[in-house]
Formats: C-alpha cells, sequence, structure tokens
C-alpha cells in the first residue's frame, strides 16, 4: 500500500504545512514506534511545496527528524532570507520594472521579478541535503521524489523527479516528466511565483528553457503521485479553496494591483487541486463497476484521497502581520494597494516573518490533530497491508 504525501504552493503560506507535518509524524510515531521511517515512499511537491517536499523526502528514514527541522526553519523565517529587502535590491528591481514600462519597448528588456530571490538560493544550499536524497532512494526507505514547474519557453509543464527505480516517464498534453538528479535551481524554478520572483534558467534536451512556478497551469497536481503507483495520497494545502474576498467586504471602488493581484494568485494556487479531486473521485465511482478481471487493464485503479487544509482563512491571518514586513517591502506593496485591507491576501504570499509563519505552524498543527482518526486508520490500514504483502 504505497502512500503518497502531495504539498501544494503558496509562498509563505506553505509555514502551514511545516506544522502539519509535525503533527503527522507526531501521530506516526504514537502509531508505529518501532518505524521511525516516513510513512510516505512519494513525496511530490509544488512551489513552495516543493521545498517542503525535499526537506521531508531528504530525512525519509527519520520523519520526526525531517519535520522538526522543518518546522525550525519556519519558525525562524524572516523575509530578507527569501528575497532581497534592502533599500539597493527593493530600488533596483523596482527601477528595473518602471524601465520596462518606459523604454523596455526600445531596448528590449523585460523585468525579471518584482523581487530578487537570490537569499533564497543561498538559504536552500545551506538548509537541504541533497545528496541524502539519492541515500533514502538507495536504502528503500523513499521511493520516488518530484518537483513540479513549468516552462516559459514551451508551456509544457514539467514534473521533474528523483526515484528508486526506472519509472516510465509519462507524457500528457502539455505535461510531461523526466529523471534528473535534483538540484537547488529546481526548486526555485518551481517556487518562482510570476512576476513575483524571476523565472529560473534550467537545461533541458540539450538547450536551456526559463521555468517558473509549477502551480500554474497545473491541471492535475496529483498526477505525478498517482503515475508513482500511490495507491492513497495525503494532500497538504497551503491555502483554502473558498474565494477570497476583502476583509472588510466588496469595495465599490475600482480594483487595486493586489486585489487583482490576490485573484490571479488564488487561480494559480487554490483552484486545480479541488478539481483533481473531483475527478479522481469520479474515477473512483466508475472503478467500483469494473469487473476485477477487467479492472488491471483498464489502466484506472481507486486512489485514495485525504486533504488537509487551513481550517481559517489565511487573508485574516495576514492582516494582522502585514506591518511585520520590512519597510523597503511596504512601501514597494503600498504603491500597488498590497499594504490596505484589501491587499492582505497578495501581501500573505510574501510574509516570510516569524510572527506569520509561526501562527501558521500552530494551525497546521491543529488541523491534522482535528483528522487524527482518520490519519491513525490510513497508517494502520497500509502497514497491514505491507505485512501481508511481505
Amino acid at each position: 500500500m504505497r502512500l503518497a504525501l502531495v504539498l501544494m504552493g503558496g509562498g509563505a503560506r506553505a509555514a502551514y504545512q511545516a506544522g502539519a507535518l509535525q503533527a503527522l509524524a507526531e501521530i506516526a510515531r504514537a502509531t508505529r514506534p518501532t518505524r521511525p521511517e516516513s510513512p510516505f515512499s512519494v513525496i511530490c511537491g509544488t512551489s513552495a511545496g516543493a521545498i517542503n517536499a525535499t526537506s521531508i523526502a531528504s530525512h525519509a528514514d527519520d520523519f520526526a527528524r525531517g519535520a522538526e527541522r522543518l518546522v525550525q526553519v519556519w519558525s525562524a523565517m524572516r523575509a530578507n532570507q527569501v528575497y532581497r529587502t534592502d533599500w539597493p535590491g527593493v530600488m533596483a528591481a523596482g527601477a528595473r520594472w518602471l524601465a520596462a514600462m518606459t523604454i523596455g519597448w526600445a531596448a528590449h528588456q523585460s523585468p525579471r521579478g518584482l523581487f530578487d530571490a537570490t537569499p533564497l538560493a543561498h538559504l536552500l544550499r545551506e538548509t537541504l541535503s541533497f545528496h541524502r536524497i539519492e541515500q533514502m532512494l538507495e536504502q528503500r526507505v523513499l521511493h520516488a521524489l518530484s518537483v513540479t514547474a513549468l516552462s516559459y519557453s514551451s508551456g509544457q509543464h514539467l514534473t521533474f523527479y528523483q526515484a528508486s527505480e526506472p519509472i516510465h516517464a509519462w507524457r500528457r498534453a502539455q505535461r510531461s516528466a523526466r529523471m534528473v538528479a535534483l538540484t537547488p535551481e529546481h526548486l526555485l524554478a518551481s517556487a518562482a511565483i510570476p512576476y513575483v520572483f524571476p523565472a529560473v534558467r534550467l537545461e533541458l534536451d540539450g538547450h536551456h528553457e526559463y521555468f517558473g512556478d509549477g502551480s500554474i497551469r497545473q491541471i492535475a497536481p496529483l498526477s505525478p503521485a498517482i503515475h508513482f503507483g500511490a495507491q492513497r495520497i495525503l494532500v497538504i494545502g497551503a491555502a483554502t479553496p473558498r474565494p477570497e474576498v476583502p476583509l472588510a467586504g466588496h469595495e465599490n471602488g475600482y480594483p487595486s494591483l493586489a486585489q487583482i493581484g490576490q485573484q490571479v494568485l488564488a487561480s494559480v494556487f487554490l483552484d486545480s487541486i479541488g478539481a483533481d479531486i473531483e475527478r479522481i473521485e469520479h474515477v473512483n465511482r466508475m472503478v467500483q463497476h469494473l469487473p476485477h478481471a477487467v479492472e488491471p487493464e483498464s489502466g484506472w485503479r481507486h486512489v485514495e484521497v485525504l486533504a488537509i487544509e487551513p481550517s481559517e482563512r489565511i487573508e485574516l491571518l495576514a492582516a494582522r502581520h502585514v506591518q511585520r514586513l520590512p519597510r523597503t517591502v511596504r512601501g514597494l506593496l503600498g504603491a500597488v494597494g498590497g499594504n490596505r485591507a484589501s491587499g492582505a491576501s497578495f501581501a500573505s504570499y510574501l510574509l516570510f516573518e516569524r510572527e506569520f509563519t509561526g501562527e501558521l505552524i500552530e494551525l497546521g498543527r491543529r488541523d491534522v490533530l482535528a483528522q487524527r482518526d482518520e490519519i491513525v486508520r490510513w497508517l494502520r490500514q497500509s502497514d497491514a497491508m505491507d505485512g501481508a504483502a511481505g
């Protein structure tokens, strides 16, 4: 019974996943005290979830330790660890945008992003042990790890993965998979929120393409886990599928750039997972009516999905902490309406400040513990089937 863990994106909102994983590790330790390894042999991540997924996968032999390390990083988070917040850095980015909008047509220049993500590249290299991924695969405590990104150059949605054994790389309309040795650049590409962080250049088939956030055009976020043979998938989101609205209710004035931006980001990070779960449930109902002799040949199988998502509105939490952002960032957000109550949702994706991330960590813990009985049932059934197979 192969279990998969799927971690969705959401910028700073992904701190929620750290708390959820910490609680999951506690439940797993109580349920299977003699087995410290992760119960999830397949781990898939997108955007900021790709970073969390890689961290957890690199500690697949000790799930609790991996979750604790992730909580430690998110608990001490500051925005300047993810993007430049100093005056020269912010002013340089702003100047590039201004130049592109005024004379860019003549100079053929395009702004690379609202913020410089160089600090995030340093953070990934300092905190993640990429060499341990191969070790976990060799020890067979991990079957596969994948991260997903979108090629701005070709429009292809690519899943980059490492696996313990050859897996037939799939190809569907506008999405495919490649087996690679994962690097910090793959994570940077997957987490490059459009317009906010610069696209990342990756080599592909002997040439280079520019990649951005894997949540863009991700119509089937659970697809990689299913291709890796998962029968059960636990999804941890970074936001709720409910529409996010201005805190003060509907506003009559013309929407700010931040208001528009929050709806764009919601369509990137929220819409696809609910639709994909509905598709899986539809297939499950069809599989129930297939004769058992036909099911293996059909290419369809029953896949159980358990989704864990924030029980509280993230934009409400963010509104209490927007002022924690550095003055330079607040100034830049103020220009697009991100400092007003209606822009709190947009700002939440950039709110890499420990007061906000700490609150999300605690929310993630509570939401997982609220589903403790269901999670325990999953773990026990999976262990029982593994024992029967052995």
